[in-house]
C-alpha cells in the first residue's frame, strides 16, 4: 500500500497521507474530533506551562493563608479587629478573577492577542500618564489611579503589554531594515521609566528597562551596541545615585543600614529561622515583625513556616517556567512570537527574581511582589494576563507540527 502511494505521489505526499491517517487514529483514540473552540483550545495549549502556573498559584494560597495573620494583626485597631484570613479569603477573590482572565486572553488566535495587547499598551500607558494630576497617594508613593474598588495600579498592567508591544516593533525590521526601531522602543521605554521615577517607583523601572534590554539581546543586537548600552546603564546607574534621591537612599540603607535595611534584616532573619523543613504552617513568630508579610516578603514567611527546601522548590517552579517557555520556542519561526514569549517571561522571571533577591538580602528593598504568589489585585491580575498572552503566544498545532516533521523526514 505505502509502495503504491509513493510511486503515485512521491515522499511529500506520502507524508501528508501518514500524517492524516495518524491524524486520524490520535482523534478516535484521546477524543481530538473535538473541533469546537475550547476543544481546539485545549490541545494547542502548552499545558505543561499551565500546569506550572497553577502550581504557583496554589503556592501562592497557601503563603497567603499563612501571611494573613500577621499583616491582619499589624493593621487591626482598637475600633476593627480583622480576621486573620482576611487576606486569605481576598486573594481567593482575586484569584476567582485573574485565573478567568488569564485563560480568556490564552484562547485568543496569535493575531488577536498581538492587537489587544497594543490596544491595551495605549490604554494604560495613557493612565500611567494621568497617575500625577489624578492618582492616589499611598506611604508617600502616587502610582494608583480611580475610584475606591476600581483603583489600579497602571504600571502593573503595563508590564506585559508592554513586552508584546515592544516585540511588534522590533519584528518591523524583519520587513523593512531602515525602519530605526531601536531608538524608537528606546525612546518609549525612557519616556515610561521617566512616568516612573516620578512616583517615584525604581523597582518597576528596574523591569522595564530590563525587558527592553532583554528584546534588544534576542533581537540580535550588534556586540558594539550591546556594550554601549552595558556602559549606558552603569551610567545611569550612577546617575541615580548621585542625583535621584529614593535611589541614594535605597542603596545607602542597603549598605550602610537604615529603616529600610531594617526591614530587609528581618526579611533575612525571618526566612533562615525556619531552617531546611520550616517550624510549620501556623507557628511562625518572626512573621509578625515584617512590615510587608503578604506582599514584599512573603517569600520569608515561606522560608519561616515551611523552610528553605521549599523556598528552592518555588524558586525552581519559575525556573521551569522560564525554561519551559524557551524550549517552547526552539523551532518556533515567527520573530514576533520568539520576542514577545521572551518579552512577557523576562517580566516574569526578572520580577520573582528581583523579590527572591531582596527577601534573601542581596538586592536593596523594591516593593515589588513575587508573581502568583504575593497578595495583590492588581498584580494578580495582571500577571494572570501577562500568563495568558504567553499560553496565547506558545499554543501549537500539534497536527501541523506532525506533518512538518513528516515531511521533513521524507525530504531528508
Amino acid at each position: 500500500m505505502r509502495g503504491a502511494i509513493m510511486a503515485e505521489h512521491g515522499p511529500k505526499q506520502l507524508a501528508g497521507v501518514i500524517a492524516a491517517r495518524g491524524r486520524a487514529t490520535m482523534e478516535s483514540r484521546l477524543g481530538r474530533a473535538d473541533r469546537s473552540p475550547i476543544g481546539v483550545w485545549f490541545w494547542e495549549l502548552d499545558r505543561v506551562l499551565l500546569g506550572l502556573i497553577v502550581a504557583l498559584i496554589a503556592i501562592g494560597l497557601l503563603a497567603v493563608a499563612a501571611a494573613s495573620p500577621a499583616t491582619a494583626q499589624r493593621l487591626s485597631t482598637s475600633s476593627q479587629t480583622l480576621d486573620p484570613l482576611y487576606f486569605f479569603y481576598r486573594q481567593l477573590m482575586w484569584v476567582a478573577v485573574s485565573v478567568p482572565c488569564m485563560l480568556l486572553v490564552s484562547m485568543l488566535p496569535k493575531d488577536e492577542a498581538r492587537r489587544f495587547a497594543i490596544l491595551a499598551f495605549g490604554l494604560f500607558l495613557a493612565l500611567l500618564i494621568l497617575v500625577p494630576v489624578f492618582g492616589s497617594e499611598v506611604n508617600g508613593a502616587r502610582r494608583w489611579i480611580g475610584p475606591g474598588f476600581a483603583n489600579v495600579q497602571p504600571s502593573e498592567f503595563l508590564k506585559p503589554f508592554f513586552a508584546v508591544t515592544m516585540a511588534w516593533i522590533l519584528s518591523w525590521k524583519s520587513r523593512e531594515h531602515s525602519i530605526p526601531v531601536i531608538p524608537l522602543t528606546l525612546g518609549i521605554t525612557g519616556f515610561i521609566a521617566l512616568l516612573l521615577m516620578n512616583q517615584p517607583d525604581l523597582g518597576q523601572t528596574i523591569i522595564f528597562c530590563g525587558i527592553w534590554f532583554t528584546l534588544m539581546l534576542v533581537g540580535g543586537m550588534s556586540v558594539r551596541l550591546l556594550a554601549a548600552l552595558v556602559i549606558g546603564g552603569i551610567v545611569l546607574l550612577v546617575a541615580a545615585y548621585a542625583f535621584y534621591p529614593v535611589a541614594t537612599q535605597r542603596i545607602d540603607t542597603w549598605l550602610f543600614g537604615g529603616e529600610t535595611n531594617d526591614q530587609i534584616m528581618l526579611a533575612y532573619r525571618t526566612i533562615t529561622s525556619g531552617g531546611l523543613v520550616g517550624v510549620g504552617p501556623g507557628l511562625g513568630t518572626e512573621k509578625f515583625h515584617l512590615p510587608e508579610a503578604h506582599t514584599d516578603y512573603i517569600f520569608s514567611v515561606i522560608g519561616e513556616e515551611f523552610g528553605i527546601l521549599p523556598c528552592i522548590v518555588i524558586a525552581l517552579t519559575f525556573l521551569a517556567v522560564i525554561i519551559r517557555v524557551l524550549v517552547r520556542l526552539l523551532d518556533e519561526e515567527d520573530r514576533f512570537v520568539i520576542l514577545a514569549a521572551t518579552g512577557l517571561v523576562a517580566q516574569f522571571g526578572g520580577q520573582a527574581l528581583v523579590n527572591m533577591a531582596v527577601n534573601l538580602q542581596l538586592f536593596p528593598s523594591k516593593g515589588m511582589t513575587l508573581p502568583f504568589i504575593s497578595y495583590g489585585g492588581s498584580s494578580l491580575i495582571a500577571i494572570g494576563v501577562g500568563m495568558g498572552l504567553l499560553l496565547a503566544f506558545t499554543k501549537r498545532n500539534p497536527y501541523l507540527d506532525r506533518s512538518r516533521y513528516m515531511m521533513k523526514g521524507a525530504s531528508g
